[in-house]
């Protein structure tokens, strides 16, 4: 039992630093993750909605310092029962999105590594598991260093873990793991399996097929086959059809990258062009106003260095033209899809900088560099 509970304890305390530093260094895209389960078509709890940042910095922070106080084992009676307490709430969220398949990523490390629903309940019900042990083996659980020691580590990691939460929510995440990263090459990315010489996802189309009372699913091999088209009694109800994945493949990382304009869409013009300075903001309700009015005196000093400027934004209507006067841009606005906003850069507003369909460099608005700078780059 011993030795159990020696692994269980390693096993869970690094588990759980190495998730929440993971989300710490992206607690931005955490509460994206925390909005769509607050969201009305999930939890229905709407009202956290605007918490859902402080709630994912209070949520990573608290995973490190319980993996760190595990680890050496201070308080540990107080310690096991808050990762039970947090490891059966978060069992609950994840059973909850594979069961009603509701969200398709719970976000448990960030977007370096994507779990799906199931693996990721999966995973939790391991970490329940081994936190009984703990929980029923604790007596073997001990201290290894002075009172104050332990206290002395437990407050730096929850003074490292609030600097760093600090950092990257004021720059950009030290490591970026998504498909937009700087060097990650968009166009590549948007290639389907067939051009890259790559086996794609098998999907079959399922039919609900109905002969008065009685209903029926047959799948589109069945209907060919069996040639359901000769039986008229059965009839197709195809606003009920759906398509499943029978077979995993590859499936193009990058998706709904889309540019639209009055002109309408320049998403190739924008790939294309040997330079292209993107402005970035999902939702322009919730941009840093100033920030936008930095990156606008950037771009009146760019206009005649021949950098092409666009901002994108899943707004659109009056409110585009009332913020453009609002923040004096010489920029024209595009639209873009909300969710793909959000994962090109954790800043609102944030500048992109794209050559030949390929992310050369990104910038938070408190970074964004001068005009001679980026002139400089150019």
């Amino acid at each position: 039992m011993k030795i159990t509970v020696a692994f269980s304890r390693i096993f869970v305390g690094v588990l759980f630093i190495i998730s929440g530093l993971i989300k710490l260094n992206d607690p931005v895209g955490f509460a994206f993750k925390l909005e769509e389960y607050f969201s009305p078509e999930v939890l229905n709890l709407s009202f956290l909605m605007p918490l859902a940042l402080a709630f994912a910095l209070f949520v990573v922070i608290f995973e490190v310092v319980l993996g760190v106080a595990l680890l050496l084992g201070y308080q540990k009676k107080i310690v096991l029962w808050l990762l039970f307490a947090m490891i059966v709430f978060f069992s609950f969220l994840t059973f909850y999105s594979a069961y009603f398949n509701k969200v398709t990523d719970c976000g448990c490390f960030g977007d370096a590594v994507a779990l799906t629903p199931w693996q990721s309940f999966g995973k939790d019900m391991v970490l329940l598991a081994f936190i009984l042990i703990l929980l029923k083996g604790q007596a073997y659980i001990t201290s290894f260093l002075p009172r104050k020691a332990e206290i002395g580590i437990v407050v730096t990691s929850i003074i490292l873990c609030s600097f760093m939460g600090y950092w990257v929510l004021n720059h950009l995440p030290l490591k970026d793991f998504r498909v937009y990263a700087e060097g990650k090459s968009i166009v590549e990315g948007m290639m389907p399996a067939e051009e890259l010489g790559l086996e794609g996802p098998v999907y079959e189309n399922i039919y609900v097929m109905k002969n008065g009372a009685e209903v029926i699913e047959i799948t589109s091999t069945q209907y060919m086959d069996e040639k359901w088209w000769e039986k008229p009694e059965w009839v197709m109800q195809e606003d009920e059809s759906k398509s499943i994945k029978i077979k995993d493949g590859y499936e193009p990382p990058v998706h709904d990258f889309a540019i639209g304009t009055e002109e309408g869409d320049i998403t190739e013009i924008v790939l294309a062009a040997d330079d292209y300075l993107l402005v970035i903001s999902y939702k322009l309700t919730k941009a840093d106003v100033a920030g936008f009015k930095k990156i606008a005196d950037v771009a009146w000093e760019l206009e005649e260095s021949g950098l092409p400027m666009l901002a994108l934004t899943s707004t659109s209507g009056p409110e585009v033209d009332a913020f453009r006067h609002e923040i004096q841009a010489p920029f024209e606005f595009g639209t873009m899809d909300e969710t793909t906003l959000k994962t090109i850069v954790r800043s609102n507003p944030g500048l992109v900088w794209l050559k030949k369909g390929v992310v050369f460099k990104k910038w938070h608005y408190n970074d964004v560099p001068s005009a001679e700078a980026l002139k400089a780059l150019k």
